[in-house]
């Protein structure tokens, strides 16, 4: 089974668990809400702009409403369980797209509910998570007010953020640097040096794709 998979099914199996109306780091998102999302992501191409575009933002909103509206909790998360649209058909799209997707959402469902702890992930899988990591910083911290330096535990680092000014220094594994640079500051497990101002104008930033 491929990463993507795994966290997919791990996903579900955690919304069937949690039931429609459990939190989650979205704002303002239920486990219901989420499902539906990753439902219209695979599902319904026509809907996606809004995800990144704000002037889409209404539409997407709608399609994913009617989505609720239509098909009950247990459903939607059949739905997901299943690989959609092209991902379905090509295993190695899915992993290339789909892989840190899956494992943020997990996270972001995980981590939203009391006495959560990280994951112990295998070794293969910190490391995918580091190269994808180091790939995207520059995308996923280009909103980022300071500069930024990721540092992995176990070896590595990467940079992000504006080249000139004040510098933050994010120590931690690989998945939590993920989740940090997802725009989960609160909730991620990394160790933040710098200036005061800096630090605090990071945790507060808008990060990610």
């Amino acid at each position: 089974m491929t990463h993507a998979r795994g966290e997919r099914a791990a996903l579900c199996d955690l919304l069937d668990r949690l039931g429609p109306d459990a939190p989650t780091l979205c704002t303002g998102w239920t486990t219901y809400d989420l499902a539906a999302h990753l439902v219209l992501r695979e599902r319904r191409p026509d809907a996606m702009g809004g995800i990144a575009l704000k002037p889409l933002a209404g539409y997407t909103a709608s399609v994913q409403n009617g989505l609720k509206a239509r098909h009950p909790y247990p459903e939607l998360v059949g739905l997901v369980r299943k690989p959609g649209g092209v991902y379905g058909l090509l295993s190695a799209l899915d992993e290339a797209v789909n892989t840190l997707e899956y494992f943020v959402h997990h996270e972001d469902v995980r981590r939203a509910q009391p006495s959560w702890e990280p994951r112990e992930l295998t070794d293969d899988f910190e490391r995918l998570i580091w190269k994808r990591v180091s790939a995207g910083a520059r995308l996923m911290l280009r909103r980022s007010p300071v500069g930024v330096v990721l540092h992995r535990l176990g070896g590595g680092v990467t940079l992000g953020g504006p080249r000139g000014g004040s510098r933050v220094e994010v120590t931690g594994r690989a998945a939590e640097l993920l989740m940090f640079c997802f725009g989960r500051q609160q909730h991620a497990r990394v160790e933040l040096t710098g200036e005061p101002e800096a630090v605090s104008a990071l945790r507060t930033a808008t990060l990610g794709v």
